[in-house]
């Protein structure tokens, strides 16, 4: 059974499911891209690892996301001290324990030139990552920067309500947002912003030279995520993240009765 929403499901946003929503939603691109750019082009999965010690609100952000490793010490631990043993001289061991430890992964799509193999187009499904604060969206902006002076195109799907959107000049207040940069439009980008209410567009994926665009139906590919992962099962058995409220909810709820 497809989604019962007619654009973006606000309840694959939950952190328990929104990392196996991002890995299954960018195979399906790959997929649904290659059977168009084949044989001048290649469509590959390139992932990511972002580690980092979160903060004690991340830990409870993180709680029951399902590809996160948490090492956690016992709140009533106590530093050991190192003392030695007179029996034998020796330093005796003491018990120690990791610190909390964050481990995001994040697939990044890939269509090269089957002969030289350059990167034609890079096609970003954006995660939390990306977009809070601190130094993984720091670092990725700076990659976005610098492959606006390659010849490569840059896609960007922005399908998370929660967290500051990634800085756009004139792009109006928006629930999700998908961005196309062609280097010929440079600097202008092509925007899309998209309300919690509104049907996903099909968007359009550039390659390169006289070969026409490729396309994306970003629905049809959530449909068959979400059918594949069997997410109508227990996905409604929780709120999304960030929380639906008033109208919006109201809204939500006549999706999931019926």
């Amino acid at each position: 059974m497809p989604s019962p929403f007619p654009g973006m499901n606000p309840y694959l946003e939950q952190p328990s499911v929104w990392e196996d929503f991002h890995m299954a939603f960018a195979t399906e691109i790959r997929e649904s891209l290659s059977a168009q750019v084949r044989p001048s082009f290649f469509v590959k999965l390139e992932e990511r690892v972002f580690i980092h010690e979160p903060s004690s609100e991340e830990r409870r952000k993180l709680h029951g996301k399902p590809d996160v490793a948490l090492f956690k010490a016992s709140s009533t631990h106590r530093p050991s001290v190192a003392t030695v043993d007179p029996a034998l001289n020796q330093i005796k061991s003491i018990m120690a324990t990791l610190p909390d430890i964050d481990i995001e992964r994040h697939a990044v799509i890939e269509i090269r030139d089957r002969q030289d193999r350059q990167l034609v187009t890079m096609i970003e499904v954006l995660s939390p990552s990306n977009k809070r604060y601190g130094p993984d969206r720091e670092q990725y902006l700076m990659k976005r920067s610098t492959m606006m002076f390659s010849t490569a195109s840059i896609v960007e799907i922005d399908l998370l309500r929660g967290g500051p959107r990634l800085p756009l000049n004139d792009l109006p207040s928006c629930d999700y947002c998908v961005t196309v940069f062609r280097k010929s439009n440079a600097p202008k980008i092509e925007a899309w912003p998209i309300g919690l209410r509104d049907p996903l567009p099909n968007i359009p994926i550039p390659l390169k030279g006289d070969f026409p665009d490729a396309t994306l139906d970003l629905i049809a590919i959530i449909h068959r995520v979400y059918d594949a992962a069997g997410y109508e099962d227990y996905l409604y058995e929780s709120q999304p993240e960030p929380p639906l409220e008033g109208a919006d909810l109201e809204w939500a709820q006549t999706f999931i009765r019926s």
